[in-house]
């Protein structure tokens, strides 16, 4: 027997003391750096460039844990690998408080029609270009097409959480999102006016909400346009999120289909019953399509949904900064290049290829 098998074994309860008391401090000291972040993220020059503060979160993180490192104790370690997993959970299924099924509705067929199909098209795009261009690795190029499809940085989160794929190709997907998306919200704006979008205000909202990365950057691009255009594109927006739920479904099947291949495979060459790996459904996502239909029945008062989402934000800010601990700058140089310019081939499609679907949905619904 190891020697630090025995010490283990001499002092099993002061060290599960120790290792509870270090985690509650890791979680203490990610909430104290989120509070931070989230009074830097309101400035009024950050939040002007509609930076959330999920964003400012793993910037600030990633920093801290490339540079400062060193100087938390090896104990908070769990703390901080809790903030970017579990914790992640429960906000992403709090972020269905933030959609109603009555919004949803009253942009009609033609925003669930725009919402779809942009979804499906980005992602399959975005995980073939990723993997077959770009010789990307299966979770990085699925992360970064979530970013781009569904809802930004929320989405790469939800995501990475099904995954459980390491905190680096979260960083990689999450600044492709910044840096597209930021670039949206001053380019569109532009376009439009200088008339070469060829679209009408309504049509406006269907692109801007369909094709722009974060909720944040939707609604300054938008905003710019006029009160209809930022209503239509907010609302297309948020039906985006809400297929979130039906993406992490699919994904999960898909992500787990080799596992279960090899497990057939394997009883049927031995004859011993070897059980497939369990399907990881995302239940958190299903926890988002709960809080979805309690926000739709309107059963919670105003001003208590409004108090859970901004403690949702900052537990997903919680989450990101985490997550931005956990990053390696080394292991990013390596994919980094590659994750960037499967973004920039993503964007190109949403302002082509959204603009040709906008048309479509237009003229099929109009």
């Amino acid at each position: 027997m190891s020697t630090a098998h025995l010490t283990a074994s001499a002092t099993p309860a002061g060290s599960s003391g120790s290792s509870t008391r270090g985690q509650l401090n890791g979680i203490l000291f990610v909430a104290l750096f989120a509070a931070a972040v989230t009074r830097i993220a309101s400035i009024p020059a950050i939040a002007g460039l509609g930076l959330s503060p999920l964003i400012v979160g793993i910037v600030a993180g990633a920093i801290y844990g490339n540079a400062l490192r060193d100087g938390m104790p090896e104990s908070w370690a769990a703390g901080v690998n809790f903030s970017a997993r579990k914790l992640l959970r429960i906000a992403v299924a709090f972020f269905g408080l933030r959609v109603s099924l009555q919004e949803i509705a009253q942009v009609g067929l033609p925003g669930l029609a725009e919402s779809v199909l942009i979804v499906v098209s980005t992602l399959v795009i975005g995980t073939w270009a990723g993997m077959k261009i770009m010789k990307l690795d299966r979770d990085t190029a699925l992360l970064t097409a979530a970013g781009s499809a569904i809802c930004g940085a929320a989405a790469v989160l939800a995501f990475e959480s099904t995954l459980q794929s390491k905190p680096h190709k979260s960083a990689m997907a999450v600044g492709s999102v910044v840096l597209f998306g930021t670039l949206s919200m001053f380019l569109y704006p532009v376009l439009f006016k200088a008339g070469w979008l060829h679209l009408d205000t309504v049509g406006a909202g269907l692109f801007f909400g369909g094709t722009i990365h974060e909720v944040a950057q939707v609604v300054g691009a938008a905003s710019n346009v006029s009160p209809e255009a930022t209503h239509i594109a907010t609302i297309v927006k948020m039906t985006r999120v809400m297929l979130l739920v039906p993406v992490l479904l699919v994904v999960g099947m898909w992500v787990n289909r080799p596992a279960r291949s090899a497990a057939t495979t394997a009883t049927a060459e031995d004859g011993k019953h070897h059980a497939p790996r369990k399907l990881a459904i995302p239940w958190f996502a299903l926890g988002f399509l709960a809080f979805v239909v309690i926000n739709s029945l309107h059963v919670l008062p105003e001003s208590t949904t409004s108090t859970l989402n901004m403690l949702d934000t900052f537990a997903l800010t919680m989450a990101m900064t985490a997550l931005g601990i956990e990053t390696r700058i080394a292991q990013i140089r390596q994919a980094g290049p590659r994750a960037l310019t499967t973004g920039f081939i993503l964007y190109v499609w949403l302002i082509a290829g959204g603009l040709g679907i906008t048309w479509t949905v237009q003229h099929l619904f109009g």
